[in-house]
């Protein structure tokens, strides 16, 4: 059984309006999980009634909503859930270089705005069709989600350099070895952040993290460094649920997690970017316009 609070103190920095939660997974009830992926999440499945409350306690305005793992290529857990969360959600599915125009057309129409590439274990879509993807979300002004063990970005720099999409490199990194932010690695993701269509995504820094909480010293190491070179190309998501935590005891503290990672960027200005102006700019999304404003 898992416990997964939706609500709790206030946030040590509080996110600004029309603020965007770039990364997380939605699920409805009458979607199973399918073949070659994990299983749903367990202790009740994380829906839309959830993150409307995980929303009102952060004061989240605008979602990206990510395909998950479970639904591998059927994406019709996504498409309900963009329909239950209406105008303030897009989403980011899973596709390949054969999927049809016409499913193309019907998940556009209904939010999506993004692709995305998985090449870890359980990943739908790996990395071997990146030329493919990149040239069907291209052409409909889609970016991409890329996530890969970043410790072999070196390996794959010169394909990542030529992507027409816009893109953003996933979780941290997810550099499994190890890196400093004087590792050849973080120098290539510079790189690719100059080459014009390049962001980098806050979320689940427990993923990767060998120091661990509460600090996660040696990702925040490497965010500080990425956040200071290109303060214009980071983004932040929350990771919720948190897939990986089983038990409530291994779930994070949602707010003690915020305030860490969004604490890596150096000023109010540079977390405006971070939550509004960037995620715009990456997904495609109108100027935000909610009440007041």
């Amino acid at each position: 059984m898992i416990v997964r609070p939706l609500t709790g103190r206030a946030l040590k920095f509080p996110l600004p309006r029309g603020a965007v939660d770039t990364q997380m997974h939605m699920y409805l009830p009458g979607f199973p999980a399918m073949p070659g992926g994990p299983p749903l999440p367990g202790g009740g499945l994380p829906d839309a009634g959830q993150y409307r409350q995980f929303m009102s306690w952060f004061g989240i305005d605008r979602v990206i909503i990510t395909q998950g793992n479970a639904h591998q290529r059927d994406n019709a857990n996504l498409l309900a859930c963009l329909t239950e969360m209406g105008h303030v959600a897009c989403g980011v599915a899973v596709i390949d270089g054969d999927t049809p125009d016409g499913e193309l057309d019907t998940l556009s129409a209904a939010g999506v705005i993004g692709a995305r590439i998985m090449d870890l274990p359980g990943g739908a879509v790996g990395l071997d069709a990146l030329e493919a993807i990149d040239a069907r979300a291209s052409a409909r002004g889609w970016m991409l989600a890329v996530q890969f063990d970043g410790s072999n970005i070196l390996d794959h720099e010169t394909r990542l350099a030529k992507l027409k999409s816009r893109w953003v490199l996933d979780h941290h990194g997810k550099f499994f070895s190890g890196v400093t932010p004087d590792s050849p690695q973080v120098a290539t993701v510079k790189r690719l952040i100059d080459g014009g269509n390049c962001w980098f995504k806050f979320a689940g820094v427990y993923e990767s993290s060998k120091s661990g909480a509460p600090d996660y010293a040696d990702v925040a190491a490497v965010a500080r460094a990425l956040a200071t070179h290109a303060p214009e190309r980071i983004v932040w998501g929350s990771n919720w649920p948190h897939n990986l935590a089983k038990t409530t005891e291994d779930y994070p503290d949602d707010a003690a997690l915020a305030d860490t990672v969004l604490g890596w960027l150096p000023d109010d200005n540079a977390r405006r970017l971070a939550l509004v102006d960037n995620p715009e700019q990456l997904y495609g999304l109108a100027p935000f316009q909610g009440q007041g404003d």
